[in-house]
């Protein structure tokens, strides 16, 4: 099976996964490995224009991580997991959907400043 996407961890986001158990974490992290290969909407599903989530669910517990796709680079596809949460209902917070798109627009207009 050949990977579909490379995932990086905004600093937002690697700290949320650092301070989650180790457990929980071990499973955030499968679940994203299996993500990279697979077209699961359990696993990673869009939710609005240009913001997706990885997806987990842990003794009951619902973690998400926002991202968004980077696919400038020539051979690689890259998503970029910009931050985290617990999630304690159905409903996606509309800050976190706003502050994901936040950081996307940051994080490109950065990357073409660079250029």
């Amino acid at each position: 099976m050949t990977e579909k996407f490379q995932v990086q961890f905004l600093e937002e986001a690697a700290e949320f996964l650092h301070n989650l158990d180790e457990k929980a974490r071990d499973k955030v992290i499968y679940n994203i490995q299996k993500a990279r290969f697979s077209n699961d909407r359990e696993l990673f599903k869009k939710l609005k224009d240009e913001i997706w989530e990885f997806r987990t669910l842990f003794n009951r517990t619902h973690y998400r991580l926002f991202a968004f796709w980077d696919k400038t680079g020539k051979s690689e596809t890259v998503v970029i997991s910009t931050h985290g949460l617990i999630k304690k209902s159905d409903k996606t917070p509309k800050a976190d959907l706003e502050k994901a798109e936040r950081i996307r627009k940051l994080y490109f207009e950065r990357k073409n400043n660079e250029k």
